[in-house]
C-alpha cells in the first residue's frame, strides 16, 4: 500500500517599502478573518520561486523579483482549513514596478467589495509591526524574526 503525504506547501513575499514599512494582506475567505502576507499555496509543478511570482502576479498585479530566502516552516502546523500539514517558504521580494494597489489604514477593510472572498492590502511599519499582527502561527514566527533582526531585510 503506498503511503500518502497529505502537505499543503506554501510561499510567501516579504515586501518592505522604502518607508520601512511591511505589506500584508488582509483577507476573507472560508467564512474568516486573516491576515498575511502576501502569498499562496505552490501549485503542482511549480517551483518555489515560480509560484511566488505567479501569487504576487493573482494577489497584486505586481511583478517582483525574488531575493533571499528568509525562513523555512521548522515545526508541525495543521492548516487551518485541512487536515493537510502546512510548509511555508518565504523570501525576501522586491518591486520591478511600483505597486498599483488602493492602500487601506485599517485591517479587513474591504469596502466596495462584495462576494465570498475579499482582499485588501496595508502597510505596517517595521517600528510597530508585532507578531500578532498575522493571524497563522508560522507567519507570526516570521514576523517575530524581522522584529528580533529588522536588519536583516534592510
Amino acid at each position: 500500500m503506498e503511503a500518502t503525504f497529505p502537505f499543503n506547501v506554501r510561499v510567501y513575499g516579504i515586501l518592505i517599502n522604502e518607508q520601512k514599512e511591511l505589506l500584508v494582506s488582509d483577507e476573507f475567505e472560508h467564512g474568516i478573518n486573516f491576515s498575511k502576507l502576501p502569498g499562496g499555496g505552490l501549485e503542482y509543478g511549480e517551483g518555489l520561486r515560480d509560484g511566488l511570482k505567479r501569487e504576487f502576479l493573482e494577489e497584486c498585479q505586481a511583478e517582483v523579483t525574488v531575493g533571499e530566502h528568509f525562513y523555512t516552516t521548522d515545526f508541525f502546523v495543521q492548516s487551518a482549513f485541512s487536515k493537510n500539514q502546512v510548509i511555508s517558504v518565504y523570501y525576501r521580494v522586491s518591486l520591478v514596478q511600483p505597486l498599483n494597489l488602493e492602500f487601506r489604514e485599517k485591517p479587513f477593510d474591504f469596502e466596495g467589495q462584495t462576494g465570498e472572498v475579499k482582499q485588501s492590502f496595508r502597510w505596517i511599519p517595521l517600528s510597530r509591526l508585532q507578531p500578532e499582527d498575522m493571524t497563522f502561527p508560522i507567519d507570526r514566527h516570521v514576523i517575530k524574526l524581522i522584529v528580533e533582526n529588522p536588519g536583516r531585510l534592510l
